[in-house]
Parts: structure tokens; C-alpha cells; sequence
């Protein structure tokens, strides 16, 4: 199973500069891959592109070699999950209906919830430790865990790629660890992550190949080795970064060289 971008290039209404351009990618089955860049790199348009909510002006996405233009909506449920930056529900609705809900594109309309889908549900609950959560309103619960909550709802779906924005944004440094642990532990059985992070030292440690967008154009992919160098950080973000290697892992990682500091 393969996910591949093909000369995307994506502009906004009254936007000269387009905020995706020229874009190849290939990610395949297994990979922990993070879109990182600075404050409207195209990260986000990136993503929704990649996950069939946005149409690109130009290029195509393909999964596993057919279009996902063609594909109709449950059947890309199947495949492809995609949790955007802010959820904002249509109603109030139990943890318990927003993981459910994940289960749309597996279960038949006239039936009932099988075996299969409450082993997901109360798997993906128990992964994320949201499970004693599961009888309360989404409204009453913290940012963090509205966060933890809607993770659930994707893993629930059980497709072959998740495309998630930001995802630990809100959440404490235990629970950011947590959900990128998990995150690199489900690609064992061959599922496949993509994530838009701003936060370079999480993607150096959990994800296996970094793709970093300026100006909605991939400048330089590979490693975190080959990424987090000091000359390319320094051009993306400017000269006030400096890289070391992580104490434990010897991956990079990324600090303020505090040269502004008293």
C-alpha cells in the first residue's frame, strides 16, 4: 500500500503565491513520516490535500495507484483516516458516539455494532486512555482530552493511513509522548502515519523520515539526521536554533541557541 502525491499545487482564492507547489511524494506502507516548516509552510493544506478533503488546481493523489479522486467516501474511509487541527462537533455528543462514529465506513447501515466494532472501540479507547471518559459529554472535557478523544475516533476506523494535523498541539508533554508512541507503535502491523507537527524534537525521536516544507515546496526530506542540520534549520526557521545530539538516542535535537538571553 502506497500513498503518492504527484506535482500537487494548491492556491487560496486571492492568494498569489500558491500554498502548495509542485509537491512529489512517496510514503509507503510502515512509515512514521512529519511535515514540519515554519508558520504557513503549506503543512496543513498538505495534508488535507493528501487526504482527499481538498482538490489540488494541479497533480493527483494516488493510493496504491488509483486516483483518490475516483474513490467514493466509505470506501477511502476504509483506507485513509484524516483528523484535521479543530473538530468542532454538530452537537454535544458522548466520547462514546465520537469513537463509534469511527466505525462509519466498516459497518453495514441496517445493522447494529458487531464484535469487530466494539474490539476496535474499546481498543482504541484503552490505547489512547480515554476509556474511563467514554460515558461523559465531549463539551466537558479538556482540550487535551477532546484531543486524546478524537485520535480514538481515527484508530477506531482502523484504515491503512492516518493523516493527522497537530495532534498532541494541545496535550501535556506525558500525553504528546504518549500519543506519538502509539502513533510509531501501530506502524508494526504495517499501517502508515503522516503527521504535521511543529514540534521538531518529537518528530526527531518518533518518526522515521521528515519532510520539510517552505512556501509550499518540499526543500528536504529524509532522515532526522539529514534534516535537523544546523544550515537548513537556519534557513527555514532562522539563525537562532542550534542542534545536538539527543543524550540517549544520539538523534537530533533542536534548541534555542540563546544568544537573545541576559
Amino acid at each position: 500500500m502506497r500513498l503518492t502525491a504527484e506535482a500537487l499545487t494548491f492556491a487560496y482564492p486571492r492568494q498569489a503565491v500558491p500554498a502548495v507547489s509542485g509537491v512529489d511524494l512517496d510514503i509507503a506502507a510502515g512509515e512514521v513520516v512529519a511535515l514540519i516548516g515554519p508558520n504557513g509552510a503549506g503543512k496543513s493544506t498538505l495534508l488535507a490535500l493528501l487526504a482527499g478533503w481538498m482538490q489540488p488546481d494541479k497533480g493527483r493523489v494516488l493510493l496504491n495507484g488509483e486516483p483518490l479522486a475516483r474513490l467514493g467516501l466509505r470506501r477511502r474511509a476504509r483506507r485513509l483516516a484524516y483528523l484535521p487541527q479543530r473538530v468542532s462537533p454538530l452537537y454535544d455528543p458522548l466520547v462514546d458516539d465520537v469513537v463509534t462514529a469511527g466505525r462509519f465506513p466498516r459497518r453495514s447501515p441496517w445493522a447494529g455494532l458487531s464484535e469487530a466494532d466494539h474490539r476496535a472501540i474499546a481498543g482504541a479507547l484503552e490505547a489512547t486512555a480515554t476509556a474511563d471518559l467514554r460515558y461523559r459529554r465531549f463539551s466537558e472535557l479538556s482540550g487535551g482530552e477532546q484531543q486524546r478523544v478524537l485520535v480514538a475516533s481515527i484508530l477506531a476506523q482502523e484504515p491503512a493511513f492516518l493523516l493527522l494535523d497537530e495532534p498532541t498541539a494541545s496535550l501535556d508533554l506525558h500525553h504528546q509522548v504518549e500519543i506519538f508512541q502509539l502513533l510509531r507503535s501501530i506502524t508494526s502491523s504495517g499501517r502508515t502515519v503522516i503527521v504535521a507537527t511543529h514540534d521538531l524534537n518529537l518528530a526527531s525521536l518518533y518518526a522515521g523520515r521528515l519532510i520539510l516544507l517552505i512556501e509550499g515546496r518540499v526543500v528536504r526530506q529524509g532522515t532526522p539526521a539529514q534534516v535537523l542540520t544546523a544550515p537548513t534549520l537556519h534557513e527555514a526557521y532562522g539563525p537562532e536554533l542550534c542542534v545536538i545530539g539527543h543524550p540517549l538516542t544520539g538523534r537530533p535535537a533542536v534548541l534555542p541557541d540563546g544568544s537573545t538571553t541576559a
